[in-house]
C-alpha cells in the first residue's frame, strides 16, 4: 500500500533530534524510485565504508559531517551538500553532532 503524501511546511532539522550516542533516522517519503531520510548523528558516531548501487544526496542540515568517498575525505558543513555516486565506497563520522537528509535515487 502506498503511503499518501500530506503538504506541509516543515523545519527539517527540528523532526529529528540529537540523542546521546546514537544516530538518529528518519524516513520522510520512501517509494520505489527512491528514499528521503533525516538524520541525527551524535558526535563519534558513523556509518561504516559500504557501497550502495543508486547515487545519493547528503544536505547537511546542522553542524559538520566527515564524508569518505573512495578514498577522499570532505568536511561538509550546514548548507553544504555533496553527492555520493552508485558503487563507490563511501563512509560518513560525526566528529560532531551533526543531521542530515539523504535523498537516494533508485531510478
Amino acid at each position: 500500500m502506498s503511503e499518501t503524501l500530506v503538504a506541509r511546511v516543515a523545519e527539517l532539522a527540528s523532526l529529528a533530534q540529537y540523542q546521546d550516542d546514537a544516530i538518529v533516522s528518519r524516513t520522510l517519503i520512501n517509494k520505489p524510485s527512491g528514499t528521503v531520510t533525516l538524520f541525527a548523528f551524535a558526535q563519534g558516531q558513523s556509518l561504516s565504508e559500504h557501497t550502495a548501487p543508486y547515487d545519493a544526496l547528503v544536505q547537511i542540515l546542522d553542524g559538520r559531517a566527515q564524508v569518505r568517498i573512495a578514498q577522499e575525505t570532505f568536511e561538509v558543513e550546514t548548507g553544504q551538500a555533496i553527492i555520493l555516486p552508485a558503487n563507490q565506497p563511501h563512509a560518513l563520522n560525526a566528529n560532531e553532532p551533526f543531521k542530515m537528509l539523504l535523498t537516494m535515487i533508485r531510478s
